[in-house]
C-alpha cells in the first residue's frame, strides 16, 4: 500500500488544501465583492445601499440576524438563492450546446488561474503519518501555492486569456444581434490588452530574471517594490487586467445603453450569473497577480536598516505563513476596493477610444519600456534601493519624451459639430447672434435677491 501511495508528498497535499480553501475562498469573496461594490457606489453617490437583508431567512428565532443589525451582509446570500431559484430559460433559436457550455468556459479559467500565486510562501512541513493507510509523509519546506511549477507567472497569462473564449462563444450561440457584437468587442479587446499587459509583465521578467512568483517576490524583498521602480508598468499592467476582466471604463462588451447587456443579453438564472461570478473572481486574480509583480506579494514593503523575521521569504513556521496570508489577503481587498472605485468615478470610454489605447498609447509606450529595461538590465542596475532611483529616473525620462510626442501629435476630434449656415455656432457674416437669455431675472445669479426691489 506504502508503494502505490508514494506519488502522496507533503506538497501534494499542501497543494491540494490550499486549492480547496482558495476556491472557497474565491467564490464566498466574489459573492461579497458584488455587496462591496453596492456598498461603495452608494457611498459615491449619497446612498445607503444594501441595509436590510440578513441571515434570519424570516425565521423568528433569528431575528437576532435581520439584516438592520448585520448593514445587509445576507444580501450575496439572497442574491444566489434568487438566481438559483429562478427559471432556466433557453431562447429557442440559440444553440443549445454551445449557449450552456460558454458560461462554464468563462468561469472555470476565474477558478484556477491563481494556482501559481503562493499566497503564505514556504512553510517547513513536519514529519507525520497517516494511520488509516500506513504511510508516512517525509516533511520539508513546501510552498503554500496550489501548483508550484517552473512556468511561473506564463500560467497566469495562458489561462486568463481563455475567458474571453467563452464571451465570445455565448454572444455568438445566442443569436441575438447585440449578444454577437458584444462578443465582437470582447473579443477585439482582449487582443488588444493582451499585448500590453504582457510585455508590462517581460519588463517585471527581464529585471528579475526568472518566472517564479517565489524568485519575483524575494526580488523586491531586497530592492523594493517594483511598484516604486516600475511605476509606468505597473499602471499599464493594471489599466489592461481592467480591460481583460471587462471592468469600467472598458465595459463596452456589454454596455447597457448600447447592445442592451452585450455577450449576456440572453441568459437567466445560474446561467448568467456565472457570468459575473467569472467577472468578480478574474478581479480578484488579477489584484492578487498585480500585487506579486509590483506589492511584494506577501511581504511588507522593506525598509533600510530594519529587518522582518515573520514575513520575509526565510521565515517558515505557520505563523509566518498565517502573517502571510494575510498580508496577501489585505493587497488584495486594496486594490479589488481601487478597481471598485475606478468603476464608479470614470466614464466608460467609446469603443474606438477603447480600441486607440491600446494600439497608438499602451502597446508603443509598453515596448519603449521593455527596451529602457532591458538597455538597464544589460548595463547592470545597482542591486538594493540604488535601483529604484536608477529605474524611476529612466520612467521620468520616458514620461516626458511621451508628453513632448503627444503635445506634436495632430490633433483629432470625432465629435465636431456640423457647420449649419445661420445657426448660433455658424452665423451668417455681420450677424451678431446672442443666445443668452433677455429676461434680467434669468441672468440674476442671486434669485431671491433680485425680486427685492431696491428703489
Amino acid at each position: 500500500m506504502a508503494d502505490l501511495l508514494s506519488f502522496i508528498t507533503a506538497q501534494l497535499i499542501v497543494s491540494v488544501t490550499v486549492y480547496a480553501v482558495i476556491v472557497h475562498v474565491l467564490l464566498g469573496g466574489a459573492g461579497y465583492f458584488t455587496y462591496a461594490e453596492r456598498k461603495i457606489s452608494a457611498y459615491i453617490q449619497d446612498r445607503i445601499g444594501p441595509n436590510r437583508t440578513g441571515f434570519d431567512l424570516g425565521l423568528p428565532f433569528l431575528s437576532f440576524l435581520k439584516g438592520r443589525k448585520l448593514v445587509g451582509l445576507g444580501q450575496p446570500l439572497a442574491d444566489g438563492i434568487k438566481f438559483m431559484l429562478k427559471e432556466d430559460y433557453t431562447p429557442g433559436k440559440v444553440d443549445k450546446v454551445l449557449f450552456t457550455l460558454a458560461p462554464g468556459i468563462v468561469v472555470i479559467p476565474a477558478l484556477i488561474g491563481f494556482a501559481v500565486i503562493p499566497w503564505g510562501g514556504l512553510w517547513d512541513c513536519p514529519t507525520f503519518t497517516i494511520p488509516f493507510l500506513n504511510l508516512t509523509i517525509e516533511g520539508g519546506p513546501v510552498q503554500i501555492a496550489a501548483l508550484p511549477v517552473n512556468v511561473g507567472v506564463i500560467f497566469m497569462i495562458a489561462i486568463g486569456s481563455l475567458g474571453g473564449y467563452g464571451i465570445t462563444l455565448g454572444g455568438w450561440a445566442s443569436n441575438n444581434k447585440y449578444s454577437f457584437l458584444g462578443g465582437l468587442r470582447a473579443t477585439a479587446q482582449m487582443l488588444a490588452y493582451e499585448l500590453p499587459l504582457g510585455i508590462s509583465l517581460l519588463c517585471v521578467l527581464v529585471m528579475v530574471g526568472s518566472l517564479l512568483p517565489m524568485d519575483i517576490i524575494a526580488y523586491q524583498e531586497t530592492n523594493g517594490w517594483l511598484l516604486f521602480s516600475q511605476p509606468i508598468a505597473a499602471l499599464v499592467f493594471f489599466i489592461a487586467i481592467l480591460a481583460e476582466a471587462n471592468r469600467a471604463p472598458f465595459d463596452n462588451a456589454e454596455a447597457e445603453s448600447e447592445l442592451v447587456g452585450g455577450y449576456h443579453t440572453e441568459y437567466n438564472s445560474m446561467r448568467f450569473a456565472l457570468f459575473f461570478l467569472a467577472e468578480y473572481s478574474h478581479v480578484g486574480i488579477s489584484a492578487a497577480f498585480f500585487a506579486l509583480l509590483f506589492m511584494g506579494g506577501f511581504t511588507l514593503m522593506p525598509i533600510p536598516g530594519i529587518s522582518d523575521p515573520l514575513t520575509a521569504t526565510t521565515a517558515t513556521g505557520l505563523l509566518a505563513v498565517l502573517a502571510k496570508l494575510g498580508i496577501f489577503f489585505g493587497k488584495v481587498g486594496l486594490l479589488v476596493f481601487i478597481i471598485m472605485l475606478v468603476r464608479w468615478t470614470i466614464p466608460r470610454l467609446r469603443y474606438d477610444q477603447v480600441m486607440s489605447t491600446a494600439w497608438q498609447g499602451m502597446i508603443p509606450l509598453s515596448l519603449v519600456l521593455l527596451v529602457l529595461t532591458s538597455v538597464a538590465v544589460y548595463f547592470g542596475i545597482p542591486q538594493g534601493f540604488a535601483h529604484i532611483g536608477v529605474m524611476l529616473g529612466g520612467n521620468l525620462v520616458v514620461l516626458a519624451g511621451l508628453w513632448i510626442i503627444v503635445q506634436r501629435l495632430p490633433a483629432y476630434n470625432p465629435n465636431q459639430k456640423i457647420q449649419l449656415l445661420g445657426s448660433r455656432f455658424n452665423p451668417l457674416p455681420g450677424e451678431h447672434v446672442d443666445s443668452a437669455p433677455s429676461d434680467p431675472m434669468a441672468r440674476e445669479d442671486r434669485p431671491v435677491q433680485g425680486t427685492v426691489q431696491t428703489g
